[in-house]
């Protein structure tokens, strides 16, 4: 099975009417490939560059820029009896969300499906030369997609992500139908229509960098403000916040705090344009975080795992322990069956029966079916949180024989 042939083609679609026309030619379709290009890696604002559409018949690419609002085609993606395959689809969906207020109905994630089949390389590239011998070019992965006019090499590459997606999905659906695991993507796909885009906390930025909660209160402190500084600026330049200071040179300010150009100019890391043009907003900034009165100090939030509890990791242990040997039995990555967050979730509810697991809020109902009954007997010795001893005498209906 390949869909090695003469080079199919690829229309570019930007004004409003070649968008109307092609949807028109394709209407009534019911299964249609979709990805995305945004520039995350070169601007601030991330925001849809590109789209890039396939049919069973074909190919297209919608440039947005000129265009408010791609005519019809958040109707057709909204369409519950239309079919809409991505690789990986969580970016996408949050970008049309966000662009657009789209939200895809009916989702088929080649990426899932072959995670739930236990595929170790789930990369689009990896796919594609396993089953096709297609070999995507990534000389443009890391391309700046907000340049116009854009390469033809990079419309080529762009093009490549849905051309050969359908023939993909049906493989691997073809597997799972044979492994009996569709239910399994099912249920994943469903979910990912609740895919939403979220906008960022006000003046949170900096708790969520690496390394910031090594720091001590007043260092971080600085951190917000020096964050906060370089978030700005790069928004104003709509550039990547890496692209103006990195964030691990960031950290070295904060624990160093800097008070003149030469100390700042002075720091590994640190942009000579940077200290040249704005060295003196840099060293304000971090003056502001020198400032802050000791009751005030930002404080990094604990988390729920932050002090030691030898029998909540006695508890998530068991049920670690029941997760890898389904695994193996499954020949599925044990993250895949069950993430950490997951097993922590059902160590702090203590389930007494299997349909208890339902009520547990991110726990799949066919993770349930694969491994309720060793999760509930793994926890049969414990008591749920504030439940009280058993009288004396009585025997736990929660304990082993």
């Amino acid at each position: 099975m390949s869909p090695k042939s003469a080079a199919p083609t690829v229309r570019y679609l930007d004004s409003n009417d070649a968008v109307a026309k092609f949807l028109h030619e394709i209407r009534g379709t019911t299964l249609l490939a979709l990805d995305t290009e945004g520039a995350s890696f070169h601007r601030f604002i991330d925001r849809i560059y590109l789209l890039q559409l396939s049919t069973r018949a074909t190919h297209a690419i919608i440039d947005p820029l000129p265009i408010d609002s791609p005519a019809g085609l958040g109707a057709l993606l909204e369409d519950p009896q239309v079919e809409v395959v991505f690789h990986d689809a969580d970016y996408d969906l949050r970008l049309l969300h966000q662009d657009y207020g789209w939200h895809v109905r009916r989702i088929f994630d080649t990426r899932i499906a072959a995670q739930l089949l236990g595929v170790k390389a789930f990369g689009l590239a990896a796919l594609l030369e396993q089953h096709f011998g297609v070999k995507l070019d990534k000389k443009h992965q890391r391309a700046d997609w907000s340049m116009r006019p854009l390469l033809k090499g990079m419309l080529d590459y762009a093009a490549q992500d849905t051309m050969h997606l359908l023939q993909l999905r049906d493989v691997l659906k073809d597997q799972m139908e044979r492994k009996e695991r569709w239910s399994w993507a099912r249920e994943e796909f469903e979910r990912l229509e609740g895919t939403r885009w979220a906008p960022e906390e006000p003046g949170q930025a900096f708790l969520r960098i690496k390394g910031a909660r090594d720091l001590t209160r007043r260092e971080l402190a600085v951190m917000r403000e020096v964050t906060q500084w370089r978030d700005a600026a790069a928004h104003a330049l709509d550039r990547s916040t890496f692209r103006v200071v990195a964030s691990d040179v960031l950290l070295e300010v904060s624990r160093l705090a800097p008070t003149t150009i030469e100390a700042l100019g002075a720091i590994k890391g640190m942009p000579r344009g940077i200290v040249e043009r704005a060295g003196r907003e840099v060293l304000d900034a971090v003056a502001r975080g020198m400032a802050v009165p000791e009751a005030q100090l930002p404080r990094f939030p604990k988390s729920a795992r932050w002090d030691k509890d030898p029998e909540f990791d006695d508890k998530v242990g068991r049920l670690k322990t029941v997760r890898d040997a389904a695994a193996h039995r499954l020949e599925l990555d044990p993250g895949v069956l069950g993430s950490r967050e997951r097993l922590e979730a059902v160590a702090r509810r203590v389930p007494r029966t299997v349909d208890e697991l339902s009520e547990i809020p991110g726990l799949r109902q066919w993770q349930i079916a694969e491994m309720g009954e060793g999760f509930v007997k793994a926890l049969s010795g414990f008591k749920p949180k504030g439940e009280k001893a058993q009288p004396a005498g009585e025997e736990s209906p929660y304990l082993d024989p």
